[in-house]
């Protein structure tokens, strides 16, 4: 598909990855509706990506939520008269063991911090791709959802919730584009691995040092080489339902 003039919802849209994939496309005249809960970073993301040569409105909704998906694709394709793609790529971290023995105390991943990511990195991506299909269906438009998976889906210590979603993610990837291609949709999956963010951008010299050292490439991806792949796939009309693995051939 040509991505100059098609409309692509981007979740978590505002920053990061999502932002990155936004600027990315909207240098090749993609439309953009981007998703995300701080109405700030989402107008930050929109100038930039109309200085980059694309038009890009903002979206606030939560993901979990299903009425604010709803409304939020309504309102999407009222506003640009057509949905041809959906990046899946709002996700959170709640990062814990499943158990910890300290003093004799034993420590249990609450309940919380298991459903919080399974919520949002989970059921977030059903629900928009269950009404942006819908809505492309209702419209006639064909086109592509990606889903933004994780090398953690193959297990990751410290990750159960993570890992449990990103798989759900890679599983379901296959299950739609058996189902939607009737309909002249695709999906499609990306799997980072340690990408350069804001994130990793925090984090302490030595924790990077080692975790590059496990990298084959010895270095982490940029925000760059996912949005370029995202294009890769936008365009590649006979890629479907299948996962492309980013992570500098390192496997978890």
């Amino acid at each position: 598909m040509q991505l100059k003039d098609s409309v692509i919802i981007i979740t978590g849209g505002g920053q990061g990855l999502g932002r990155s994939m936004a600027e990315f496309l909207a240098a090749r005249g993609a439309r953009l509706a981007l998703v995300d809960l701080d109405q700030q970073r989402l107008d930050e993301a929109a100038a930039a990506c109309k200085a980059a040569g694309g038009d890009a409105r903002s979206y606030v909704c939560n993901v979990a939520n299903e009425e604010q998906v709803g409304d939020m694709v309504n309102q999407v394709a009222s506003d640009f008269g057509a949905i041809n793609g959906l990046i899946n790529n709002a996700g959170i971290l709640r990062d814990g063991l499943l158990l910890k023995s300290k003093d004799g105390q034993i420590q249990k991943l609450s309940l919380s911090q298991w459903q919080s990511v399974i919520d949002v990195n989970l059921t977030g991506v059903f629900l928009c791709t269950r009404d942006v299909g819908a809505k492309m269906i209702e419209l006639g438009n064909q086109g592509l959802i990606i889903n933004i998976s994780s090398i953690s889906r193959a297990g990751n210590i410290g990750q159960s919730n993570y890992s449990a979603a990103k798989a759900g993610v890679a599983a379901l990837t296959v299950v739609w584009a058996r189902e939607l291609a009737r309909f002249g949709i695709r999906v499609a999956g990306i799997a980072p691995g340690f990408i350069e963010t804001e994130m990793t951008a925090s984090m302490k010299p030595e924790a990077l040092e080692k975790m590059t050292a496990g990298i084959p490439l010895k270095r982490m991806g940029k925000p760059d080489e996912i949005a370029h792949s995202a294009a890769y796939l936008f365009e590649n009309e006979f890629y479907t339902g299948r996962v492309l693995e980013l992570d500098g051939g390192l496997r978890l």
